[in-house]
């Protein structure tokens, strides 16, 4: 036992250098892929918190992000078309298991609880992503469409923050 805390010790600090460095950029068509599933998840997840969830004001926050959504992945598709990116048409695998899945063994009060702590994890997620990219994307473009997006992010994140203090969020 009085070798194995001296080790974890060392081992830590021979790791901070790892832990310091920052992450690689993201390719511009790795961020559209993610874009784009982000944003078919959100609106499917908004259709399904229709029928789903107990609260008025959640159903109405889940609605302006079927919206907001919905229009974003118009402006990715175009933004690709401009760039000679791809983005995809549908929902992959993973997406539909690990983010869609879930909510459908839910309903009411708990879905409600769900969907407003895993708007605001994945919101919070998506900004850092977002400034990521607007700081590093390799077209002009792309470093655009991530930073005209930020603010709507902010808007759902905020949202999702109020409707979790039992307010009702600005939309």
């Amino acid at each position: 036992m009085k070798h194995i805390l001296p080790a974890i010790c060392c081992l830590a600090l021979v790791s901070i250098p790892v832990l310091a460095q920052k992450p690689a950029p993201m390719s511009d068509q790795k961020f559209l892929d993610v874009a784009a599933q982000t944003d078919m998840v959100e609106a499917n997840l908004g259709q399904l918190a229709q029928e789903s969830a107990a609260k008025q004001p959640v159903k109405d926050y889940a609605q302006m992000l079927v919206n907001d959504h919905t229009q974003d992945f118009g402006k990715l598709q175009t933004l690709a078309a401009q760039t000679g990116l791809t983005i995809p048409n549908a929902i992959d695998a993973e997406h539909n298991k690990s983010m869609i899945g879930p909510f459908h063994a839910v309903k009411g009060a708990a879905f409600d609880r769900k969907y407003i702590h895993d708007m605001i994890a994945g919101h919070t997620a998506a900004i850092a992503l977002y400034k990521k990219e607007a700081h590093d994307a390799e077209n002009s473009q792309v470093r655009a469409y991530a930073e005209e997006t930020i603010p709507t992010l902010q808007k759902h994140l905020d949202g999702a923050k109020a409707l979790q203090q039992g307010k009702t969020p600005t939309m």
